[in-house]
């Protein structure tokens, strides 16, 4: 059967409120209902008791889902069509179609294009798939998200590569069939050529599925995620078919499982940074590999990265070398690690040196399994599997196919990730040509790229308060969940969650320039000092000295080091800083710090002379996520990184915090610039998913702020030496900025117990005494905030004193005299969250009961006898009776009945659970039972949690089902026995004419008018018609349904064709509106 245009989509002709939109499938009797954000499967009785007041907008060959973008409290819809696609192959009775357009119809009237049309561009991109099954009923497509090996296990889609899977979750909560209606799309490539092999015919096919587990563009996503899933990870397999047999090979490909990133503009070059430390990424990396090797059992890596330390590929190389160092020092290095320099090697199209890449996967090659076996040819091994190698001539036949497929599936892939097909080295004008073009898409164009990727996979749910929230306690299965099933959990967050107690040091150095970086180092005075000693050496400071007892029993868990002026703040270095002091102070500090126990460096950010460094003890490692980095200039108006801050955010076991090294403006009395630089970093500085500065529990800043003290010099110097501080603080510019509101609002400092740590003489005690004489002031300063969830009404984490914004032990600095600063720390203990899985499970499934099913539909059942000759009591006075009884409950916003039932869906569940849970209402004498129409929604809400889960069936477990007679071929399943409806269906027609038939029980649909009611604009209908023009509108829209159901399948539809012509008689009843004469001009057909 071909494939053709099988869904429409109508829309209510009359704009009324609600916004009313309708799918038919012309395989199926049943209509979906797409109105008030609900969704109802309408039988054939209720269609057309509402068809007459809906006008076709589309014909689609399928539907991917309804698109759920989410803004504030508020979300709207968006469903999903397949109205482009073309066929590139056929694997059995399943045809593989890839789509080349989709229409977005807005499920509400106000219609938003703006954010729909870079997911629509995505999606109309050419490299994503589906498959529809053209054989006898009863059978299911080829599932392209499995290959040959894993499909002889599961019938399961492997969510890894299942697209549009977030789409499905909308009708999933109302209870639809997703199966019947939707499709499961792929993203990826696939290319499928016929090779006849004598009188018989093989497929051979290269199939490659990109995982949608860390998806995105070029620059925008790299390396691994928390989780262990990397960028790019592409499952390639090369499949033959032969009659009832297949066998296939698998090749994954992905990026370097650790931290890093390309920033900045990227032309010609491969500039990396490692974004974490060393030892910050062994979690990450071993989760990986554990996964990889879990899923698809013993293989070989091969690193095709650039070896070369001069030159554009230096980070490469770096990159290079810090993989091959992780994997030799981890408990994954008996996977074989094999090096080879692709672009060297193979420079100017050079393949014959390809061959010392055979050469040396060879011994790996002969290890593998089935399909690789003792032969290091794994064509060769696949067509002797098959009985293909009687004849040379079909062997090169299959070689010459396979090599072409490898290289269109090579650009295809490329074009995915990168924007152009694959740079191969074989022509310098087409390289040189996609290298222009790919540094144009990458560096412009992708951003809106990935924003319309995760908006796909995700939604737009993530750049809220309440979801930043909900990343930050829940497990990323669950973030799907209907916003009141969020913040409910978010509000309950102490029932799943226990206090940890977390020690943490600030500070902040000016080290002028970095030139007494080796004085630092080897003089006298060390930096342990100022970050390990302070408290001891300058006792006096200690604002707690209770919790100094045991300090060996609570070490310090995390170290935010910011350092001013790292280098020079000369014109070359304000243009393009060197990052060789940065690596050397972080050398140093981890050998500093790790004096008494270890600390490993989490990451690092840099702008020009501001940098800030985050250390942890090994130990909290595994438990530290989403870390993400932010810097922003402020010198020159912006321009500049002479001034500015850098920013480190992450959230630590199931806390968020956010640490920031700043360097304002400079000068006695330029307060309102430094004003400005504040404002400016707190406005401008951001991070993935929307968050901010502000949407962190906790925020610390530190660094050389530069406000001084509106105080005559000498007599600040006398009152220094007397230890008068606190007369000199009350002209302390920054206090009095941060009363007045300007600055620093709800932040919290430390009592200055210390002298001011600015301006010294270099190796000196003396202030400056140089010809400028600048006063003393205290430059140097930590602050920090906690802020109260919005869950919790403004009154902080818990009730009454539990709550607080942490407690200072130490704020004090260190008498180290190589800069003309003197360092700054301080130390707090603040309260920190970790999470009980078991019990967070516990507490979900126990908000989802309490919140009712997310359909909020109860059914209303007569128990009587119905009277009159359409079994139906539902008259306008019932149904106006009791609506007005339900109403009181809750909102109400669809009513549909057939015969003595009525389905009525409520805003939300807990008012259909509060209507259920009465049973029965006695309306205008009728006795009326309620119930729920999805009474296991708890169960069902776990279903929907399987949906957005991690479900791969690893390849290399021995299969121990015996049922299946074949490798894996789409018709392995028992789509046979079904065949023995067509037989059975022949004695239906002959009873056809018979009485029962007449009987049409009576139906409707109750549009309720929203309480938001928005004018509907004329535009809408007008746009529908514009885009339906594209297809054949030959025919009249009202007798659309009979004529599509006659051509196709034969066998169902002969009986179908007499049926109508009685059954439209009694629709005009339920319709009151709409007069019965057009009835009797209908049946001429």
């Amino acid at each position: 059967m071909a494939m053709y245009k099988g869904f429409r989509v109508l829309e209510k002709s009359k704009p009324p409120s609600p916004h009313s939109v309708l799918l038919e499938h012309r395989g199926k009797e049943e209509t979906l209902l797409f109105e008030s954000q609900a969704v109802a499967v309408l039988s054939l009785q209720e269609t057309e008791a509402v068809k007459r007041s809906y006008t076709k907008i589309l014909d689609a060959y399928g539907c991917l889902g309804v698109l759920q973008l989410n803004a504030g409290d508020s979300s709207v819809l968006y469903l999903v069509m397949i109205t482009g696609c073309f066929s590139v192959g056929k694997i059995g009775d399943s045809e593989i179609f890839r789509i080349t357009q989709t229409q977005f119809v807005p499920l509400h009237y106000q219609q938003n294009e703006e954010r729909i049309i870079e997911v629509r561009k995505l999606l109309n991109s050419g490299t994503f798939y589906f498959s529809w099954y053209s054989g006898q009923t009863g059978g299911t497509p080829l599932d392209l998200t499995l290959c040959a090996q894993r499909r002889q296990k599961t019938s399961q889609t492997d969510h890894r590569f299942f697209w549009n899977r977030m789409l499905h979750v909308h009708l999933v909560r109302f209870d639809v069939d997703c199966s019947s209606w939707l499709v499961r799309a792929m993203c990826g490539s696939v290319e499928v050529r016929t090779v006849y092999v004598g009188h018989r015919k093989a497929l051979a096919a290269v199939i490659s599925r990109l995982s949608c587990e860390r998806a995105g563009t070029r620059f925008n996503v790299r390396g691994t995620n928390d989780e262990g899933h990397v960028a790019n990870f592409v499952e390639t397999e090369q499949v033959i078919f032969l009659d009832n047999e297949v066998t296939s090979y698998i090749q994954t490909r992905g990026s370097v499982p650790l931290f890093w990133e390309q920033p900045g503009v990227q032309v010609g070059s491969h500039k990396v940074k490692i974004s974490r430390g060393y030892e910050a990424s062994n979690a990450a990396f071993d989760r990986h590999m554990a996964m990889i090797k879990e899923r698809y059992g013993k293989q070989v890596i091969v690193n095709l990265l650039g070896t070369s330390v001069i030159g554009s590929k230096e980070g490469e190389a770096t990159l290079s070398h810090d993989f091959q160092k992780h994997h030799k020092e981890s408990n994954h290095s008996d996977i074989p690690h094999i090096v080879f320099d692709y672009h060297q090697e193979c420079r100017g199209g050079n393949q014959t040196n390809l061959s010392k890449l055979k050469a040396r996967v060879e011994q790996q090659l002969q290890e593998f399994g089935f399909y690789h076996s003792e032969t290091n040819n794994t064509l060769a091994k696949q067509l002797q599997v098959m009985q293909l190698v009687d004849k040379k001539q079909t062997v090169s036949r299959f070689e010459e196919v396979f090599k072409q497929m490898w290289i269109n599936n090579g650009n295809e892939i490329s074009k995915i990730y990168a924007g152009t097909g694959a740079i191969q080295g074989g022509s310098k004008l087409m390289d040189g040509a996609r290298s222009a073009a790919r540094t144009i898409q990458n560096n412009l164009l992708d951003n809106s790229k990935q924003e319309a990727i995760d908006v796909l996979l995700v939604g737009s749910t993530l750049n809220t308060e309440l979801a930043d929230r909900a990343r930050t306690l829940l497990p990323y299965n669950t973030l799907h969940a209907p916003q009141h099933v969020l913040r409910e959990m978010c509000r309950r967050y102490q029932e799943y969650t226990t206090p940890l107690p977390i020690r943490i040091a600030v500070g902040t150095y000016n080290v002028n320039g970095g030139k007494h970086f080796r004085s630092v180092v080897y003089k006298d005075v060390s930096l342990a000092d100022w970050l390990l000693d302070s408290h001891v050496i300058n006792a006096g400071a200690l604002v707690d000295l209770s919790h100094q007892d045991n300090e060996d029993s609570a070490p310090i868990d995390i170290f935010a080091i910011g350092f001013e002026e790292i280098v020079d703040l000369n014109a070359a270095n304000i243009m393009a800083a060197s990052s060789e002091n940065a690596k050397a102070w972080a050398d140093e500090l981890q050998k500093v710090l790790s004096r008494d126990r270890p600390y490993v460096l989490v990451t690092y950010q840099q702008l020009v002379g501001v940098c800030l460094y985050l250390f942890v003890r090994p130990e909290h490692v595994p438990h530290i996520k989403d870390v993400a980095i932010d810097s922003v200039k402020t010198g020159l108006g912006g321009a500049a990184g002479n001034k500015g801050a850098a920013a480190i955010r992450l959230v630590f076991y199931a806390t968020s915090m956010c640490f920031v090294c700043a360097h304002f403006a400079a000068g006695q009395s330029q307060v309102t610039e430094r004003n400005a630089d504040y404002n400016e970093i707190t406005r401008r500085i951001s991070f993935p998913m929307g968050r901010s500065l502000n949407s962190h529990e906790y925020l610390f800043w530190c660094g050389d702020f530069n406000y001084r003290v509106d105080m005559d010099k000498d007599e600040m110097k006398e009152l220094i030496k007397l230890g008068d501080l606190e007369t000199i603080l009350q002209h302390d510019q920054l206090r009095k900025q941060q009363e007045a509101g300007n600055v620093f609002k709800n932040f919290l400092e430390g009592d200055l117990a210390f002298p001011p740590t600015y301006k010294y003489d270099l190796f000196s005690d003396d202030y400056d005494t140089s010809e400028k004489c600048r006063a003393p002031a205290w430059t140097d300063r930590v602050l920090w905030r906690r802020r109260p969830s919005f869950l919790d009404g403004g009154g902080g984490a818990g009730s009454g004193d539990e709550w607080s914004p942490g407690i200072l032990l130490h704020y004090g600095r260190a008498d180290l005299k190589q800069s003309d600063h003197r360092p700054v720390i301080a130390v707090l203990d603040i309260e920190a969250c970790m999470v009980n899985p078991e019990l967070r499970q516990q507490v979900f499934y126990q908000v989802i009961a309490d919140l009712g099913p997310p359909d909020g539909t109860i059914i209303v059942h007569y128990e009587g006898s119905p009277e009159g000759e359409d079994n139906s009591i539902f008259d306008d006075n019932l149904m106006m009776a009791l609506l007005q009884e339900l109403t009181q409950i809750g909102e109400v916003v669809l009513v549909r009945f057939v015969a003595d039932t009525m389905w009525v869906t409520f805003r939300d569940g807990q008012c259909a659970l509060t209507a259920a849970a009465k049973k029965s209402v006695r309306v205008l004498g009728y006795d009326l039972t309620l119930s729920l129409k999805t009474p296991n929604w708890v169960e069902q809400a776990k279903e929907e949690v399987g949906l957005c889960s991690s479900n791969t069936v690893p390849l290399y477990t021995p299969s121990i089902q015996p049922e299946y007679n074949c490798l894996g071929i789409p018709e392995v399943n028992k789509a046979v026995p079904p065949r023995p409806g067509p037989p059975s269906r022949p004695p239906p027609p002959s009873k056809s004419p018979a009485t029962p038939k007449r009987v049409v029980p009576k139906a409707g649909v109750i549009s309720i008018p929203t309480r938001d009611v928005i004018p509907p604009e004329v535009p809408a209908p007008v746009l529908a018609q514009e885009e339906g023009s594209i297809y054949e509108e030959i025919n009249d829209d009202v007798i659309s349904r009979p004529e599509p159901q006659g051509p196709p399948p034969p066998p169902p539809r002969p009986e179908p064709v007499l049926p109508p012509l009685p059954q439209r008689a009694p629709p005009p009843v339920p319709a009151r509106s709409a007069p019965p004469p057009p009835l009797p001009a209908r049946p001429p057909r």
